[in-house]
């Protein structure tokens, strides 16, 4: 039997036992090593994401060893996998290759026949979500092996708030020299300055709190950081001028999942810069703008960033990889949580009293 999380409609979480499955020919059972808990994960305890086919098992990205395998399974470079490797795999699954946005618009995050381990598999599909002792990885699952077992906590770490960041700065465009304002300080605002530095920005602002946070932006070496506890938005806005000889900064990137944000950003980007809008993932409400002062006048560009894909979710694993050595991905980890300690994850994280909540379910 296998020790699991069963998240219901109305956001109770309690501990079930299941079967290990038989495994399809080209499937692989992995023994999860390490779950992550992030804010979508608050969101679905709330019911605020659409198309959730409750109860679920949570746990969109894990990482962990290899348990068994059903024939021949090779991971995204290639290489044949074995019972024992240290992997961790792409959560968005079943996107078809066949459709419009595929293949003609090249955006598969908005696929309709996308699915999504831990968010969009019900808890009667099957071990379906990171939130369990054994994770089913279903034929075609995109798999990636890490060089080294170190790195399957490093990686969860960094989380989802990775990949995520990797699309939103491929989608902005930064150039060497340029000035990056980061609205939010958690995972996804933390990873998104660090891949701003490595784009070659030669300033990165972070706007944030609570302090804790903070202080991590601080051992990954971000140049500015400003506490939003601290300052009300329009000093908070001219204080991102004061830093960038009154023009405003090049690119601005919202990580924070408050609509009001969006309008203080575009105030602190340049005439001619580019507003990505990344921490939107749930319909948190409406936002006021003028579309002349705050757009048009500006000659603004203004992005949206969905999700992220298997380019992005490759280049996290590489990234931390690369780089594990040099920035305390570990340190993002403020608490580890078995699965009767779920609740406790979870509350933790929607206050703000940990950077990064990690599951280790067979702890």
């Amino acid at each position: 039997m296998v020790q699991t999380v069963n998240m219901n409609k109305d956001g109770e979480v309690n501990l079930v036992e299941r079967e290990l499955p038989e495994l399809e020919k080209g499937a692989v059972l992995l023994k999860t090593s390490f779950s992550e808990v992030c804010g979508t994960d608050v969101h679905l305890r709330k019911g605020q994401l659409a198309g959730v086919p409750y109860p679920i098992i949570p746990g969109h990205v894990s990482t962990g060893t290899i348990e068994k395998i059903n024939g021949e399974v090779s991971d995204i470079d290639g290489n044949a996998l074995a019972i024992g490797d240290p992997i961790t795999f792409l959560d968005v699954h079943e996107t078809c290759n066949d459709c419009w946005y595929c293949l003609v618009a090249k955006t598969s995050t908005r696929c309709p026949q996308r699915k999504v381990y831990g968010i969009t598999y019900s808890a009667e599909d099957g071990l379906l979500g990171g939130w369990s002792q054994y994770i089913y990885l279903k034929p075609g699952v995109k798999i990636i092996k890490f060089s080294d077992a170190k790195y399957l906590k490093s990686f969860i770490g960094a989380g989802c708030g990775l990949p995520t960041a990797i699309h939103a700065i491929q989608r902005s465009s930064i150039k060497l020299g340029d000035t990056v304002a980061i609205q939010g300080s958690g995972p996804v605002g933390l990873m998104a300055a660090f891949c701003a530095k490595l784009s070659g920005a030669f300033q990165v602002i972070m706007l944030g709190a609570p302090a804790h946070r903070l202080d991590i932006a601080k051992e990954f070496g971000i140049d500015q950081i400003i506490n939003i506890d601290e300052y009300n938005p329009t000093v908070r806005v001219e204080k991102v001028l004061e830093l960038t000889s009154q023009k405003g900064a090049d690119v601005t990137i919202e990580a924070t999942g408050v609509p009001s944000a969006v309008k203080e950003g575009l105030t602190m980007t340049r005439d001619g810069g580019t507003y990505t809008i990344v921490g939107q993932y749930t319909n948190a409400g409406d936002v006021q703008l003028n579309p002349h002062l705050d757009i048009n006048k500006k000659h603004v560009t203004i992005k949206g960033s969905w999700g992220s894909d298997l380019s992005h979710f490759y280049l996290a694993v590489k990234l931390v990889e690369q780089y594990a050595d040099s920035y305390p991905f570990l340190n993002i980890i403020s608490d580890e949580y078995s699965l009767n300690q779920i609740a406790d994850a979870l509350d933790d994280v929607e206050n703000l009293r940990v950077m990064k909540a990690i599951i280790n379910p067979n702890k």
